[in-house]
């Protein structure tokens, strides 16, 4: 069993905050290596752009990584990110679904169109997603409470 699968089992298994977010900073530092210096060179220079708010920059330099490792997840998950801060939700749910191509797994990715969909209102796409960020991690901190009110909601307006 790799590394990351060993976390995600963990992960699974994790109850308390701190145990969850030392498995998630695991997991984060494992997805934020490529591998290979040139797509590192991409990704931090992405990153850097990002957090200084240049969104078309960081756009543009996770596209080149994507356009050199089409199958490393987090170079969409990145981008992703990024459209959404721009304000571009259509890019930015292609990207998530194409991040949840290559790691079904990752839950940043389902936790920023976990977000989207709250803001839409969109209530029953919001729970499918929540249940399959619950498969990751059930004692996720905030999940189940959002998970019985969703259902709450449901189950009233069937009545």
């Amino acid at each position: 069993m790799s590394t990351l699968d060993e976390l995600f089992v963990r992960l699974r298994e994790a109850t308390t905050p701190v145990e969850i977010e030392t498995l998630q900073g695991g997991i984060w530092q494992l997805w934020l290596t490529t591998g290979e210096h040139s797509l590192d060179k991409h990704l931090e220079a992405g990153m850097r752009a990002l957090s200084a708010g240049n969104y078309t920059q960081a756009i543009t330099d996770f596209t080149s990584l994507i356009d050199l490792q089409p199958t490393y997840a987090e170079g969409w998950n990145k981008r992703a990110t990024a459209y959404f801060l721009r304000g571009e939700y259509r890019a930015s749910l292609a990207d998530i679904r194409e991040t949840l191509r290559r790691e079904p797994r990752h839950f940043g990715a389902l936790s920023g169109w976990a977000n989207m969909l709250r803001a839409l209102n969109d209530d029953r796409g919001l729970l499918r997603v929540l249940v399959r960020l619950e498969q990751l991690c059930p004692y996720w901190p905030g999940l189940q409470s959002q998970l019985r009110e969703l259902r709450d909601r449901f189950s009233e307006s069937e009545e």
